[in-house]
């Protein structure tokens, strides 16, 4: 039989009540923005989280959610943000767009997520937040992140992005720090038909500004008006942070999306359980192969978005690999995540210097393999055993 597995572009298939939920929504839901299934939504993402209640604020996607972290930091010129070099732009330009400049810090070339040493080696005077990414569904170590942070001063920000539904210590990925952010993006173990983001805010205060940050400004009269027409539906008021102005955007998220999201909460910890089973069969099943160096974690630390590792025979053994594995076996791996400091885009800005040699060895020898929940059974077999054959073959 012929068989083909790529690196797809949505990462589970909807149940019938999944399904079910959606035409409900779309049906019956008025208005279909700014409603019951998003209070739904949020209020059930904070219990997931084991946060306070409105804490949490649907996005129309995960960098949204960081555009609006990125405003609340209030950035004053010269301020730098301490990033991973290894990550998606989407985690870092936001800050830049905000008037931050970012400093890049490594990872640890086992775990490929940053830690607090790597983290306090670019530490400056002017830095004044932390962004640590979760990176594959991996959670870093936050208590230790969290008590550097604390004990500089530092906004901390977690991008779980990637990371929903993982976990240490009993606490999920998004719950530590100052701010987090997640996208239900069509790649994620969780995500509402295509894109969709979450913004947990842990001050108060800065938390009753989103919903107006969020809907252009829109927010009621703090006057009684005799007639609720006049003198219109609604006022428009930009928030104000320390005396200073927050410009508002449109980063809403609506009703039918907010529906599927809360609904998928309900599955979410089984879609990862499934997925950390499948990954460490996959792992334990090519040990007898060192040459590739994957990741193992069994417990719910991880919760493997992807299926990624390290060809440590080299660039060239892994250029071998991966064209064996599509053009013999039809398995399409990718390689992901160029560390930042190489792009044009943020050399042009300046901000192209980095001591990051663990980000560039993963990255320059990395592969990620095709990691949908929704692989049959026999596609998973044949990608295991094609990978078998292929690395036996180019020993």
């Amino acid at each position: 039989m012929d068989i083909k597995v790529n690196f797809s572009g949505r990462a589970i298939r909807y149940t019938e009540d999944e399904i079910a939920v959606v035409v409900e929504a779309m049906r019956n839901a008025d208005p279909l923005t700014q409603g019951h299934y998003m209070r739904q939504f949020e209020s059930k993402f904070a219990d997931y989280q084991g946060v306070a209640q409105g804490t949490c604020f649907t996005t129309m996607n995960g960098c949204s959610a960081l555009e609006l972290s990125a405003q609340l930091c209030l950035f004053n010129e010269g301020d730098e943000v301490v990033i991973p070099s290894h990550t998606f732009t989407a985690s870092a330009y936001p800050y830049v767009k905000k008037g931050a400049k970012l400093i890049w810090a490594d990872v640890d070339l086992h775990t490929r997520v940053v830690t607090a040493e790597s983290i306090e080696r670019v530490l400056s005077p002017r830095t004044k937040a932390v962004v640590v990414v979760h990176l594959y569904g991996y959670v870093a170590d936050m208590p230790a992140i969290a008590a550097l942070c604390k004990e500089r001063g530092l906004i901390l920000i977690e991008d779980a992005a990637q990371a929903i539904g993982a976990e240490i210590g009993g606490v999920k990925a998004g719950a530590f720090g100052d701010m987090a952010i997640f996208s239900f993006h069509s790649h994620k173990n969780l995500t509402t038909l295509g894109e969709g983001g979450m913004l947990y805010v842990r001050d108060p205060k800065l938390a009753a500004m989103v919903p107006t940050l969020r809907h252009n400004g829109h927010c009621a009269f703090d006057f009684e008006r005799p007639d609720y027409w006049k003198p219109a539906m609604g006022n428009v008021d930009m928030p104000f942070i320390d005396g200073r102005m927050v410009q508002p955007n449109n980063y809403c998220l609506g009703e039918v999306e907010c529906a599927l999201g809360a609904k998928l909460l309900e599955r979410i910890d089984e879609i990862n359980d499934q997925k950390r089973a499948r990954a460490l069969a996959f792992i334990d099943a090519l040990k007898d192969f060192p040459e590739l160096e994957f990741h193992r974690e069994d417990s719910r630390r991880h919760n493997y978005h992807l299926l990624a590792a390290r060809m440590t025979s080299g660039v060239e053994a892994r250029d071998r690999f991966m064209r064996a594995m599509f053009d013999e076996k039809g398995v399409k791996c990718v390689v992901q995540y160029i560390p930042l400091d190489r792009y044009g885009y943020y050399r042009r800005l300046g901000m192209g210097e980095a001591c990051c040699p663990n980000a560039d060895q993963f990255f320059d020898a990395m592969i990620s393999f095709p990691f949908q929940h929704w692989l049959s059974e026999e596609e998973f077999d044949y990608m295991l055993a094609s990978t078998r054959e292929v690395l036996a073959k180019i020993r």
